[in-house]
């Protein structure tokens, strides 16, 4: 199982040009439901994504005691707002952020979560061997969704990933920041954070600090677009025999009914309490 992303029977669906009008969860609906597929009609799938702009919380920000007050300023500033159902806290999203997704199967009872991780670190490091080979992995104190699986070049993280997991599949999730400014990024995380906290116990949630998050292109300063981060890693895929596949063309695919379903259930099961 663990080979999945190696194997041409992976499905690439890029989805990163169909951004303006969705949700923020609708892509982790899709993923859920997904999730239920694989294994049984749907393949394994990579799913890239992108949304122009949004704040993504884990289910601890959401507990906060001011997470309500907090959420209202994300979406007076037109900030698209979530809670999701996979581990890790906060995270802007805009489109100089690449979402990688792989859903795989996993046998039932399989609770070795580190190899999944390892997966992603993996690709990415792979994609990015032609550029670099100083990305780091551990944890970036002062980041944003701070975890052992950071990814960091120099000391500044450019990629955070988290995990969710069914009874017979997977969802191993990246956000890599490509292009602009990872300051401006922690300056909303942090803005947040500021006032959500209330009388929280300050381990309760990161401190984010100025100077721990940038951009690829940052890091490495070198011009690099969302663009071409994404297609090269299809390209890099490619060579190994996966395919980009529309909707239509994957088994097991829902229907936009069913993701709306889920995009509600969602939004109630995860709601901030006020």
């Amino acid at each position: 199982m663990t080979n999945a992303p190696l194997s041409s029977s992976m499905v690439i669906l890029d989805r990163t040009h169909e951004s303006e009008s969705k949700s923020i969860l609708y892509a982790f609906a899709l993923e859920e439901l997904l999730c239920r597929s694989i294994g049984k009609t749907a393949p394994p799938v990579l799913h890239i994504w992108r949304h122009p702009r949004a704040f993504v919380m884990g289910l601890r920000d959401s507990r906060l005691p001011e997470a309500a007050l907090a959420n209202k300023w994300l979406l007076e500033q037109g900030y698209d707002t979530a809670v999701r159902n996979s581990g890790g806290a906060a995270v802007p999203l805009d489109l100089g952020v690449v979402n990688v997704s792989l859903l795989l199967p996993k046998e039932a009872g399989d609770m070795e979560h580190r190899k999944d991780f390892e997966l992603m670190v993996a690709l990415i490091r792979e994609l990015m061997s032609k550029l670099t080979d100083r990305i780091d992995q551990g944890e970036i104190m002062g980041s944003f969704c701070p975890g052992e699986f950071d990814l960091s070049v120099g000391g500044r993280k450019f990629c955070g990933i988290a995990q969710r997991r069914q009874q017979r599949a997977l969802s191993v999730q990246a956000f890599i920041i490509v292009e602009g400014e990872g300051e401006a990024k922690a300056s909303l995380a942090r803005g947040f954070y500021e006032r959500a906290a209330g009388s929280a116990d300050p381990n309760d949630y990161p401190a984010v600090a100025p100077g721990s998050m940038a951009s690829l292109a940052e890091c490495l300063n070198i011009p690099l677009t969302a663009e071409q981060f994404t297609e090269n890693l299809i390209e890099m895929l490619s060579t190994r025999g996966m395919q980009v596949k529309g909707s239509d063309a994957i088994p097991g695919y829902p229907d936009e009914g069913q993701i709306a379903d889920m995009v509600e259930l969602m939004r109630e099961r995860y709601a901030i309490k006020q």
